[in-house]
């Protein structure tokens, strides 16, 4: 990620005639020996991680959101104009496949008095995106638009598990915490960007009469900066698993209905001056589409919980429960080139850990 897209670029033009299936015997004999059965194989994050951002990309999403939180406003009046975006925690992303510790945290009931310190009954899922940092930029020294993909490496699923209940009670004033930094799933494969250069189409969120992005966010006019990528995600319970039943698809969104591209997330992270690294993620947010079945979380779908959803066994989810599975795919598909998949993303809940010697007591 280091040496940079020229490099990489260099890489890909040297193993993908080697890989192909009409590949010289002596291209053969050379990569034989180095490859390994997948039969066995361990997944491991593809880097260590070492900062990670999440944005707000997704107009449809912020404004599906704000309709139950703000129902008079629902968008706030800086969402046209700046990325929205929030400093997660490295620590706690986790390779996909990884399970998922249901998080204690102060809740609060909307007719209690005072807060509870309990685990979350709000648990809940985020369909995302995720780009990682090929060459960072020096302190002080700002990546502008024209540039910014060329500091982009490749592009992962990202599952940012959200415990909406804590989550509320404690985003005022300063935003995400301890409702969002207890998890985040990442798929284990890479996709570079000039593999996915074939499917660049322009973003299509940015409605007429809306404000054009400030100069310095403003991409050369015909520049496609979204990306034709269908990500979905389905769900199964322990009940569906044990019955045999396929998981249930919750939804299908696509990357190009982003309001904010990775290149204006990359340029806005940076015009203060803040240095990216090899190997920071930034992710998107919630991906969400201007359709019903395009909803890219549980909050969404079941409206706060408000209109909770049935699944084959007549089980009922407002938010996730212990035992539950998530898997999140992506994929570009065009006809006359070959299909290209991101893997999956997959995290299954378990319950939460005894958090004191208070609790040892009670149990």
């Amino acid at each position: 990620m280091r040496c940079g897209n020229d490099v990489v670029s260099r890489l890909r033009g040297v193993l993908i005639p080697m890989l192909a299936e009409d590949a010289p015997q002596s291209a053969e004999d050379a990569v034989e020996p180095l490859l390994r059965s997948m039969e066995g194989a361990r997944f491991v994050k593809p880097v260590e991680i070492g900062d990670y951002t999440d944005f707000y990309a997704s107009i449809h999403h912020a404004t599906n959101v704000g309709k139950l939180f703000r129902p008079d406003q629902p968008l706030l009046p800086n969402y046209k104009f700046v990325p929205i975006g929030y400093h997660g925690r490295a620590s706690s992303i986790v390779i996909s496949g990884t399970r998922v510790v249901r998080p204690w945290g102060q809740r609060k009931a909307a007719n209690a008095a005072a807060p509870e310190f309990e685990p979350s009954k709000q648990l809940d899922y985020e369909l995302e995106l995720g780009v990682y940092v090929g060459t960072g930029n020096a302190l002080a020294q700002a990546i502008g638009i024209d540039d910014a993909e060329r500091h982009i490496f490749g592009m992962s699923l990202v599952n940012d598990w959200s415990a909406r209940d804590i989550q509320a009670w404690e985003y005022q004033p300063l935003g995400p915490f301890l409702g969002k930094n207890f998890a985040t799933t990442v798929s284990p494969w890479v996709v570079t960007m000039e593999a996915l250069a074939p499917f660049r189409v322009p973003l299509t969120a940015r409605a007429e009469g809306d404000p054009a992005p400030l100069p310095y966010l403003s991409l050369k006019q015909g520049d496609a900066e979204g990306i034709d990528l269908q990500v979905e995600v389905e769900l199964s319970s322990q009940a569906m698993r044990e019955f045999g039943m396929d998981p249930v698809r919750l939804s299908v969104a696509n990357a190009r209905d982003l309001y904010w591209s990775f290149a204006q997330m990359v340029t806005h992270h940076t015009s203060n001056g803040c240095n990216l690294q090899s190997g920071d993620l930034l992710a998107s947010g919630t991906i969400s589409g201007p359709e019903d079945g395009m909803q890219g979380s549980l909050l969404e779908i079941t409206r706060r919980g408000t209109n909770p959803m049935r699944l084959p066994t007549g089980e009922v989810r407002s938010f996730l429960e212990d035992g539950d599975e998530v898997v999140l795919r992506g994929f570009c598909e065009r006809p006359g080139l070959p299909r290209i998949g991101l893997g999956e993303c997959q995290g299954r809940i378990v319950p939460a850990r005894l958090s004191s010697r208070t609790d040892v007591k009670k149990a």
